[in-house]
């Protein structure tokens, strides 16, 4: 699936700049109106908008990809992230996932009363009493182990990109980015790397 039918061709040319200057507006944003009223309807409404924004950048790198240099597709997903993560970034999914697979376990056990292996092995124990309980908590605390780690990191990362000091510098470096691809001046770091940027170009792209 590709988006050439659906979309005009500028603006798949120019994709991975929309995405970033959209990106970084919406972190911008999410960052003001959380100084502002932390608990208003308003930042509550950016938060849920962001998430939105979020996955459909993860869409279009799926569907399409960015046709740009590595750190600027970093720099979008590190974007897409913090604002999917958001929300959830004080969520315990490791848990959750954890007491669904014990559920699940404790429910798939009832099937094997009266199931035989081999017409000598009897399972029917397993679908009864305390051993059904035993063996669902053991495969959802297993679970919950597996993901606990990899969730503190995802969160921890999460927290940190989602200070407000930090959202608001990635919303700035998002938006510059965006801006630097979109007239013809590479990335960031070739402007730091001393790459010189005429000034009568940029007044001709601009007009």
């Amino acid at each position: 699936m590709t988006l050439e039918e659906y979309l005009p061709s500028w603006v798949l040319d120019y994709l991975a700049p929309i995405v970033l200057v959209v990106g970084g507006a919406m972190a911008l944003i999410i960052a003001i109106t959380y100084v502002r009223d932390k608990e208003s309807a308003s930042y509550k409404a950016c938060v849920l908008f962001g998430v939105i924004v979020g996955i459909l950048i993860v869409v279009l790198a799926v569907i399409e990809g960015f046709k740009t240099d590595v750190y600027t597709k970093l720099l979008i997903i590190i974007a897409a992230f913090t604002l999917i993560i958001r929300p959830v970034r004080d969520i315990h999914i490791s848990v959750i996932i954890g007491l669904m697979v014990m559920i699940l376990t404790y429910i798939a056990l009832g099937s094997l009363d009266g199931v035989m292996i081999a017409d000598k092995i009897d399972l029917t124990p397993l679908s009864q009493g305390w051993v059904r309980i035993g063996i669902a908590f053991v495969a959802g605390a297993i679970v919950y182990g597996l993901l606990n780690f990899a969730e503190a990191l995802v969160k921890l990362f999460g927290k940190i990109l989602n200070l407000w000091p930090v959202l608001f510098v990635l919303g700035i470096i998002c938006i510059i980015e965006g801006i630097c691809i979109y007239m013809g001046y590479g990335t960031i770091f070739d402007f730091i790397a001393g790459i010189k940027w005429k000034s009568a170009e940029i007044i001709a792209l601009l007009i």
